[in-house]
């Protein structure tokens, strides 16, 4: 509600009384109802945040950003974006009285790349390997400040910048939708610290909610193999890598409905430990370790 285009738009010290009216009006209904603010980074979050504190759960923010023609600026900006967002949030917490006692978390319920022509219908656009990379960095961003954001909704799913793209008879993973899911499936759910000389890669890691495997995850926005060895303090590897690449021919590479992907996926093992990761160009890869 903070853009002028919007039916029902109106001066924030306005639509903070309209914002908190409703909210009263449904916790009148249901106590229990949780109730996400809308939010923008700026005067918009300040005036909410400032008049609304005690009338939210969460407040939400969206990130959309466009093409760049170096790649890794162009994987960095939606993680950019997200960091520049969890720093403003947490000033928020410092300068506004009673803020950080009530512990509001971000709602980050719209974020991906919106850029080229529409391919799939209306705003069905095409996506490639360099925004696969930008949004595993993203994911990235996000996992580093966990604390601060509760929920983070790529948007969308089908055709619509989607992860998903389909004709009348066919469909395919979007490599955008290929990275998602590899996250999904293989990365762990306690973020963990990673620090140190990373030699141009985002990397990030978490542990297996038992505990039982650390995987690491490293994006290689650039072209050339990057070769890294790893620490792990406390719980050394008790064996091999279980390696998961994504990656195509060339950063504009991207997967159509009815043709074969050219943005995949391959499994492997990585036999020699912790030393020397190999990392393939314009790729992510997950290095998933049992620990002991």
């Amino acid at each position: 509600m903070y853009g002028e285009w919007q039916l029902g738009h109106m001066p924030i010290d306005e639509y903070v009384k309209k914002h908190n009216a409703v909210v009263d009006a449904i916790r009148a209904v249901d106590p229990r109802a949780g109730v996400v603010a809308v939010g923008a980074v700026g005067p918009w979050d300040l005036g909410m945040l400032r008049g609304s504190q005690d009338h939210m759960d969460l407040i939400s923010e969206h990130i959309y950003r466009k093409e760049l023609a170096d790649v890794d600026a162009h994987t960095r900006q939606l993680a950019d974006g997200i960091e520049s967002a969890a720093r403003a949030h947490r000033a928020y917490r410092d300068s506004i009285a009673g803020l950080a006692d009530r512990g509001i978390r971000i709602a980050m319920d719209e974020w991906n790349y919106w850029y080229g022509p529409y391919v799939y219908g209306e705003l069905g656009v095409q996506y490639h390997l360099k925004d696969a990379l930008g949004v595993a960095r993203a994911l990235h961003a996000f996992f580093r400040n966990s604390d601060l954001f509760f929920m983070a909704n790529y948007a969308q799913t089908v055709n619509v910048i989607g992860a998903i793209k389909t004709s009348k008879t066919d469909s395919t993973m979007d490599a955008t939708g290929l990275a998602l899911a590899l996250y999904r499936a293989h990365f762990g759910t306690r973020p963990v610290a990673a620090s140190g000389d990373t030699k141009g890669m985002d990397v990030s890691a978490a542990l297996a909610d038992d505990g039982s495997a650390l995987t690491v995850a490293l994006v290689n926005p650039r072209p050339a193999t990057v070769r890294l060895d790893l620490l792990v303090d406390g719980h050394p590897p008790a064996g091999p890598a279980t390696v998961w690449t994504l990656t195509g021919s060339d950063p504009m590479a991207g997967n159509v409905p009815g043709k074969a992907p050219t943005v995949v996926v391959r499994e492997g093992v990585s036999p020699i430990g912790t030393a020397g990761l190999e990392v393939a160009g314009y790729s992510i890869s997950l290095f998933r370790f049992p620990l002991s």
